[in-house]
């Protein structure tokens, strides 16, 4: 019998419910990603109590979810402490009753929550083959929809009727494609027919389920996988822009690939925070708007990168993205593409050191990430120049970093303070003198001592 080793916490819980008289066990996710050797993020527990029932064995409780059934128990830590160091620090568990779900009108949730003592009939209601095992230590792992020769065969799989399972909860068209994307697995045939068919029902599910869906999708080891969500109809409803991009050739020496052919290079090239992963997606989202064909054929997309900057934006607003990550994708979307045609020689410290200004000295590495996925995402026509470009564009920073040349007016020798003593009044005169201030320094970085830079301001008051 195949043994899972899970935290004290979820076996004292299932131990305990046994000895009330009611069914125990581990289900989903966490049983899936144990027979994977992998370490689950939660550990949740199937039940034929009532939450009532729940509640009144265990002291510590939170109703998390108790009209569907879910309460979180919280296992004392003298209990956890006892347990294994893998699993330090996890003492909160949910708790949900066998449920069947009734009927579902809105493709998100079921009308009504009905209560079984069916472990059966709970599985039954779950999405794919591989998420509805259950498991304790005295009946093994419970698979009655063949989970376990779809994780053996590496497929993902509904759970009965494909398309009754998407009507149910439309979501889990996207989510089949992020599990094949998390896992490296295939999506069944009867599974991807019914996807294509239902993707228009995604228009029913929110934004933000949506965005965490495709957030985990992009991030996993192969985002590539956003291209089966665009074979599938998918990208058609929850990014369309995405869809344009796959439709735009790029007939361009610089170019091997449609727009879209080269993002998914880009994003495969790149950490996979969601930051970096939807600035790659995003970086050239601009190009179909911007596409133009000269007179000998060759396509261009001037000013895709301002255009591509203000869609990132929009879109991941309609995402329901945090702000923190709209700011790092946008800035990195509109400077990703700075210094494209300079060969190595024709980059000054001067003009480099105005840039990484402008970027913020902190926000220079997502631009080396970005333009070096960019680069590796191209075609091999002066393949060479750009990476030696990208190399000086490496050195010019470190010395700009390790010199800690002044790139804003807070880094200048004087201040605010300086020109009062000067006789300035604070206000907009004050502001234009440290700005005029900072263009100098810009341009030549020793001029940045209390000495010299007052001595600037007398004669320029005195002009």
């Amino acid at each position: 019998m195949t043994k899972i080793c899970m935290p004290i916490g979820a076996e004292y819980i299932i131990e305990q419910l046994n000895k009330h008289g009611y069914e125990a066990y581990i289900v989903g996710g966490c049983v899936r990603d144990s027979l994977l050797d992998k370490n689950p993020n939660d550990w949740d527990i199937t039940t034929s109590a009532t939450p009532l029932q729940v509640k009144e064995i265990f002291k510590r409780t939170v109703d998390t979810g108790i009209q569907h059934g879910t309460v979180t128990v919280l296992v004392d830590k003298d209990i956890v402490a006892k347990g294994r160091p893998e699993h330090a620090g996890i003492y909160a568990f949910e708790v949900t009753t066998y449920r069947i779900d009734g009927k579902y009108e809105d493709h998100r949730r079921p009308t009504e929550v009905l209560f079984t003592a069916s472990l059966e009939e709970d599985l039954k209601r779950r999405d794919f083959t591989i998420n509805a095992m259950a498991y304790n230590d005295t009946d093994g792992v419970i698979d009655i929809f063949g989970g376990i020769d779809d994780l053996n065969n590496h497929v993902v799989r509904c759970v009965g009727n494909p398309s009754d399972r998407f009507d149910e909860d439309a979501l889990r068209i996207l989510r089949a494609v992020r599990f094949a994307a998390q896992l490296g697995f295939e999506i069944a045939e009867t599974t991807r027919v019914a996807m294509k068919e239902q993707a228009k029902y995604l228009r029913d599910i929110s934004a933000e389920r949506i965005q965490v869906e495709l957030t985990k999708l992009i991030t996993s080891d192969n985002p590539k996988r956003l291209v089966e969500a665009y074979n599938l109809g998918i990208t058609e409803i929850i990014l369309p822009e995405f869809d344009e991009m796959m439709r735009t050739e790029q007939n361009n020496p610089h170019h091997l690939y449609s727009v879209g052919m080269h993002t998914i290079k880009v994003m495969e090239n790149v950490p996979n925070t969601p930051a970096y992963r939807y600035a790659a997606l995003f970086h050239d989202v601009g190009k179909p708007a911007c596409k133009h064909t000269g007179e000998d054929g060759i396509d261009h997309f001037y000013g895709h990168h301002k255009v591509s900057e203000k869609m990132a934006k929009d879109i991941l607003r309609r995402l329901k993205m945090d702000n923190a990550t709209i700011n790092q994708v946008s800035r990195t979307v509109l400077y990703h593409d700075y210094g494209i045609s300079w060969k190595a020689d024709e980059i000054s410290i001067k003009a480099f050191r105005r840039f990484v200004a402008k970027l913020g000295i902190e926000n220079a590495a997502d631009f080396f990430v970005i333009r070096e996925a960019d680069i590796a995402g191209q075609s091999d026509y002066r393949l060479e120049d750009k990476n030696k470009a990208l190399n000086k564009m490496k050195e010019l920073y470190n010395v700009i970093k390790e010199e800690a040349h002044c790139l804003k007016i807070s880094d200048l020798a004087i201040d605010g303070k300086v020109l009062m003593d000067l006789g300035m009044k604070p206000g907009k005169d004050m502001g234009d003198m440290l700005s005029y201030l900072l263009e100098l320094v810009l341009d030549e970085p020793k001029l940045n001592e209390k000495e010299k830079l007052i001595s600037l301001v007398e004669d320029k008051l005195k002009n």
